[in-house]
């Protein structure tokens, strides 16, 4: 008879729903992909760490680590209800009615963005999609990392554009530095801090 811990290393299987729809988070996207590699390669880092996935749509990298024993909440826009949907449908469908699904709209210091518990590592596949929402992004991550100061933030990006990577780069590279940011992991990604 297999422990939880020999059951974990050995195999995770999950399922997962996709949505056609016009917003971003209803697919899972390749970044989705590397980042639950990346989780489940640090399976045993994560076991009882409490993770936040920002931008979770379908929610692949947060399910990995909800499979993998960490506390686990998945988040995304909270004017976006059918991505919300979607990731309260892949925790029912993966028996992990226990994790929590909270709206959060990124840029905005939110009662539910205040009210979230101590986190340990930020989970965020693909959110350096839109450069206009960078910032907002970063205002998210930065308040986080303000209040949790030991927080990593894993992310992946997949380049899409030469002229949208260099731009995104220089703008999240700016801004680390000049708010003297240092935990921060771009995974699979030409640029680690």
């Amino acid at each position: 008879h297999l422990s939880h811990e020999e059951r974990v290393d050995r195999l995770v299987l999950f399922s997962l729903e996709q949505v056609l729809d016009p917003q971003y988070g209803m697919y899972i996207w390749p970044c989705a992909v590397v980042l639950a590699q990346y989780v489940w390669f640090y399976r045993n880092t994560i076991r009882g760490k409490t993770i936040l996935e920002i931008g979770a749509g379908a929610s692949l990298p947060g399910i990995v680590a909800a499979k993998c024993a960490a506390r686990v909440i998945l988040s995304d826009g909270a004017e976006t209800q059918n991505c919300l949907d979607n990731c309260r449908l892949n925790c029912q469908i993966n028996n992990l009615e226990d994790v929590p699904v909270v709206g959060l709209t990124w840029g905005q210091i939110s009662p539910d963005l205040v009210l979230l518990p101590q986190i340990d590592i930020v989970l965020g596949s693909d959110v350096f999609y839109e450069p206009k929402d960078f910032e907002d992004i970063l205002i998210t991550i930065f308040y986080l990392m303000q209040k949790n100061p030991h927080v990593l933030f894993w992310t992946t990006y997949q380049e899409r554009s030469s002229s949208v990577r260099g731009k995104c780069w220089l703008s999240v590279w700016l801004w680390l530095k000049r708010n003297q940011l240092h935990n921060v992991s771009f995974i699979n990604s030409m640029l680690e801090i």
